[in-house]
């Protein structure tokens, strides 16, 4: 014998019963005999319910929805059954509505549902579904027969959630049984008193209806099939890499229900957990799939945590106070006062000082609760013994659940640590002595975030992916996603890390996915879809998403982004950047960036403000924090004014260069921006922030190497002509220089915590000395490269080397998030 349950959805249509009866064939091909309970038509429990509300308040609505539902059976009888057979069928429904219609509108005479009057409402659906599907079956070759279950489910009269007399149940199932050789189409969801009254088992009904009738009847196994392919390791509407368990235990079930598995409802196991009956969820749409066996073994012993399930919405109180403790019988008041009152608690937890007690409970339920409390210990708290209890909301509870947890070390610190690492805070946690299920109370805008960061914590522990929003889609910006594109798959199958572009956006558009953009599209195809771009705006839209495992990767150059940088981290969200006003500006801003990111525990990083794709500030940070002591440093740190100086020779002119400079496109439009040695002054100024000296912009000393009428000249011609009858200022320094054996180099230098830049000849036994093209270098003189100091060189300029450092520090993030879980 195998009980079969099939839900709303499996039932729900015309389409869908057919499926259902593919599945029945199949069975008795096998010879098996089968017990089928079905659901009321998706949909048609909750119009009845809304029909019952209606009339109750006399909204002559509930007649509209009513005839929604007698054209929803009606066409299904049209579509299954032969014209031979639709006519006895359509009257034995149309008796049912007539019925219904009848039971409303006393309903709406009365202005009064009861919950009495509400379970005979909703009994309906399942009434005509097994009717329909009963005839059906038969038509089909596979003998089957509608059993109306209030005729052998008998309960108490608690109406709208009935418990079941399992000693006459089962009696009455077994004698049935035994009397019937076809195969019973049996009503989901409903029995009745002992006098005849419709009663309902509550949410999950029919599922708990299949489960007593396989329990009666010792069933081989009893199925669930449902419009998915099991119980899944996580909500696969929130998590797209959710997949199917193919075995669960009984225990490890009934917590995933209990936090929220929907494929699954805690009455329904009871029965088969007593007889040890396994269970099966399967597919109707799928029905060759395997599904999830639920029995007394667990499975999956590679598998430490099975599942990550959740309860959306709770409130959080807690009573505590220096009155509490030692104090014996505090719980004992405190859970019995709620009991007395019917209100649930979903969590405890208690600190082991006994100073206080937190629990959970449904929210609506929160407002009861602190008024029942307060009221119980009200000569404690007028005592100021303990304090009076306060209730927190737009809080969740999400759990880790699995029974190979208790011989796993470290499972709750990868939990924690996976949570913390994507700025989730924990309000309150809570675990068994069985160490089957670690609850914690979060936030519950972080609900969908932290069951990803789980996921992939715990199922894809060498899988990775990064959300990335890029702002400023430029010439570097369009460079790093042509980089990443071209590197995706090789990242995937070799690092297991997936960069996922969600949001991007350049002066005039900005365009979100959140699956990912597809970056074989160019700009123009990306964009045409997207919004009018607003830096505020496309920030507001990363912290609203508030994915797992995000990065915001600033390719601007102003400073919009700049000034968010701060609530950016606090969001928990790692940034990169080659845009260096956030730390060549005030001290106090670089200072208060870098504590954030520390305290978040996420990474603010910024290779490209100083050596392009050159690593230049991570080796100063490994010689630092290896101990190291920096004397000085010297750096070549501008590719333009590298290009300019190493091609000022003898025989040169200094003006040309510089125009050649311009014209392959080397310097900023105006080159005054290159030569007034500003962005160079910038990057010393980050660079002696990263070796410790406390230094402000204003305390960098900066030569000015322009004549002044070259700094005064209107335009860019203007300047270009002033330079050219300024030759002679330039040409007097390299002259000087060669006399010596030197060459000029635009240096910046850093030594006994004081910076300065500007023009500086420099010997051949110089690292500066030999540079050539548009390659930077950094020389580290330190106590351990004091005699060889430590030299750093390589191309300084370019979009390829500039979004190569950044998608290096993308790489990096994915990395550290990875090595955190």
């Amino acid at each position: 014998m195998l009980l079969l349950k099939f839900g709303g959805t499996s039932v729900g249509s015309a389409e869908s019963i057919r499926e259902v009866c593919k599945i029945l064939k199949s069975y008795k091909e096998e010879g098996k005999r089968c017990g089928i309970v079905v659901s009321a038509m998706s949909g048609v429990t909750n119009k009845l319910i809304a029909m019952g509300q209606k009339a109750s308040v006399g909204d002559e609505h509930y007649l509209t929805l009513l005839k929604e539902v007698e054209e929803l059976h009606f066409s299904a009888i049209r579509e299954l059954l032969l014209v031979s057979a639709q006519s006895p069928m359509l009257a034995q429904v149309k008796r049912l509505l007539n019925e219904l219609e009848d039971l409303l509108r006393g309903i709406s005479m009365l202005r009064e549902l009861s919950l009495r009057s509400l379970d005979t409402v909703q009994s309906f659906g399942e009434r005509m579904s097994s009717a329909i599907i009963a005839q059906y079956l038969t038509q089909e070759g596979v003998p089957a027969i509608q059993l109306d279950a209030r005729t052998v489910v008998k309960t108490n009269r608690s109406f709208g959630y009935a418990k079941v007399d399992f000693l006459k149940t089962n009696a009455n199932i077994v004698r049935y049984f035994e009397d019937t050789k076809e195969y019973p189409v049996i009503t989901g969801f409903i029995g009745s008193t002992e006098e005849g009254e419709t009663t309902t088992l509550g949410r999950g009904g029919s599922d708990y209806s299949a489960a007593i009738f396989g329990a009666a009847l010792d069933a081989e196994s009893i199925e669930i099939w449902t419009d998915v392919d099991g119980v899944m390791t996580a909500d696969p509407r929130v998590v797209k890499d959710a997949f199917t368990l193919s075995q669960i235990s009984y225990e490890e079930a009934m917590e995933m229900s209990h936090f929220g598995a929907k494929v699954i409802y805690p009455p329904t196991l009871q029965p088969a957990f007593q007889k040890k009956i396994p269970l099966y969820i399967k597919n109707t749409f799928n029905p060759s799939f395997i599904g999830t066996r639920i029995s007394v073994e667990t499975g999956h012993n590679d598998l430490p945590v099975k599942g990550i399930s959740s309860i959306k919405d709770i409130a959080l109180l807690t009573l505590k106070g220096s009155g509490m403790v030692g104090v014996s019988g505090v719980s004992s008041r405190l859970f019995g006062a709620l009991a007395k009152e019917d209100i649930s608690v979903v969590l405890i937890t208690q600190a082991s000082s006994e100073h206080s007690i937190t629990f959970a409970v449904a929210p609506e339920f929160a407002s009861k609760a602190q008024t029942i409390v307060n009221q119980e210990f009200i000569g404690e708290i007028s005592a100021g013994k303990i304090d009076a209890i306060e209730a927190e909301r737009d809080l969740s509870v999400i759990a880790i659940i699995g029974e190979n947890m208790k011989a796993t070390p470290g499972i709750a610190a990868a939990k924690f640590s996976a949570l913390g690492k994507n700025g989730i805070n924990v309000r309150a946690i809570a675990q068994g002595s069985s160490e089957l299920n670690i609850s914690a109370v979060i936030p519950q805008r972080d609900v969908a975030k932290a069951v990803n960061a789980l996921h992939e914590a715990f199922f894809l522990s060498n899988k990775m992916t990064l959300n990335v929003f890029m702002l400023g889609w430029g010439l570097i910006g369009s460079t790093l996603l042509k980089q990443i594109k071209e590197q995706a798959q090789y990242l995937q199958e070799e690092q297991g890390l997936k960069i996922n572009v969600v949001g991007v956006a350049n002066t005039s558009k900005m365009y979100f996915d959140e699956n990912g953009i597809d970056l074989s599209l160019s700009k123009e195809e990306v964009l045409a879809a997207g919004e009018s771009s607003d830096t505020l705006k496309f920030i507001e839209r990363v912290k609203a998403l508030n994915l797992p495992n995000s990065v915001f990767v600033d390719c601007t150059a102003g400073k919009d982004a700049v000034e968010r940088y701060k609530d950016i981290l606090s969001e928990s969200i790692s940034i990169c950047t080659p845009n260096k006003l956030a730390n060549s500006g005030p001290l106090r801003v670089y200072k208060e960036l870098q504590q954030v990111a520390a305290y978040r525990k996420v990474k603010f990083m910024y290779e490209t403000n100083v050596g392009a794709g050159l690593p230049v500030i991570s080796p100063l940070n490994d010689l630092k924090n290896s101990g190291d002591r920096i004397l000085k440093i010297e750096g070549i740190l501008s590719g333009t004014l590298s290009y300019i100086f190493n091609s000022y020779k003898l025989g040169t002119s200094f003006a040309q260069i510089v125009k050649d400079a311009k014209e392959k496109g080397f310097t900023e439009p105006d080159p005054r921006d290159d030569l007034s040695g500003t962005d160079v002054a910038r990057k010393i100024l980050i660079l002696a922030r990263e070796a410790g000296f406390d230094i402000e912009p204003e305390e960098i000393e900066v030569e000015n190497i322009l004549p002044q009428e070259c700094v005064d000249a209107p335009t860019v011609e203007e300047f270009l002509t002033a330079l050219t009858n300024n030759e002679h200022v330039f040409e007097e320094r390299m002259v000087a220089a060669a006399e010596d054996g030197k060459v000029l180099r635009f240096v910046a230098s850093l030594e006994d915590g004081k910076a300065k830049v500007g023009l500086k000849a420099v010997a051949e036994d110089h690292p500066f000395y030999h540079l050539s093209g548009s390659d930077n270098m950094v020389v580290f003189t330190t106590r351990r490269y004091c005699s060889e100091p430590l030299v750093v060189k390589g191309p300084g300029a370019g979009a390829e080397v500039t979004a190569a450092g950044v998608f290096a520090e993308i790489i990096t993030i994915g990395n550290y998030l990875t090595h955190a879980q």
